[in-house]
């Protein structure tokens, strides 16, 4: 990784644990060359990576200060079952791309049998004229027939969960941390190598056919995961330990 890249990740970092709070002068270029060690074009370099990413402001003969934390942008919680899942990307319109080199998805051991032919999509999602997430989507042929027009305007997953006839048996997503190639850079404004959630879904049937797999890059500045590891704890009476309340049939968000 280019030195520029790592100083940039150290003080992303720094802000995101609050070392320096908004409006706060951070350190001078001098003080992290010596830090770092490295010249001053790098650290230069890692300085407008984050002002590219709005953390921070450089201002002529004063420093560099912070104009944003890292925590208060990330306004994407990415979904831990597939209610929520399917909840929050209901609404979402995707910004539809040239399908451009197709391939075939990538189906893991375990996963299921491959379609017969899959339907390759690509598409945007955006935040008003801000994309924050890259899609790209296998889903199979025969399904993506029953209804293109749908498919091309809604998201895709949502789209297979509504559908009649169709019996999801399984449902998996895996979270990686990765970084943007030059391809998403460009797509969702980011600097090359810039921190991504790499969000892979696949969707089973019941004849354990892989009807879908997409794989979406999500901008590392707005996503956070947020899991509930451990319920309130009951409130104590006199007459020792009250159970929680339950307040009804959960809620389908």
């Amino acid at each position: 990784m280019p030195r520029y890249l790592q100083v940039a990740s150290v003080l992303r970092r720094r802000l995101r644990d609050g070392v320096w709070s908004v409006g706060e002068k951070i350190a001078t270029l001098e003080e992290m060359e010596r830090e770092f060690d490295v010249a001053r074009v790098t650290v230069r370099q890692a300085i407008e990576l984050l002002q590219s990413e709005g953390l921070v402001e450089s201002q002529q003969g004063r420093g560099t200060f912070v104009t944003n934390t890292v925590d208060h942008r990330r306004w994407l919680a990415l979904a831990t079952d597939w209610e929520s899942l399917i909840a929050g990307i209901r609404e979402n319109v995707p910004y539809p791309l040239p399908a451009g080199l197709a391939g075939t998805p990538r189906i893991e051991p375990g996963e299921g049998r491959p379609a017969a032919a899959y339907r390759f999509l690509r598409s945007l999602q955006k935040r008003g004229d801000e994309p924050f997430g890259y899609a790209r989507v296998h889903l199979a042929r025969d399904i993506f027939r029953r209804a293109p027009k749908l498919f091309t305007s809604r998201a895709a997953l949502v789209v297979l969960a509504e559908m009649r006839g169709i019996q999801i048996a399984r449902a998996h997503q895996t979270l990686t941390i990765g970084t943007a190639d030059v391809e998403t850079a460009k797509l969702l404004g980011i600097g090359l190598a810039a921190p991504t959630a790499e969000a892979r879904c696949v969707v089973t049937d019941a004849d354990g056919v892989v009807i879908y797999v997409g794989e979406i890059s999500y901008r590392g500045d707005c996503v956070s995961l947020d899991i509930e590891l451990r319920g309130k704890v009951a409130a104590k009476t006199d007459r020792g330990v009250t159970p929680p309340r339950l307040a009804g049939p959960p809620r389908r968000r």
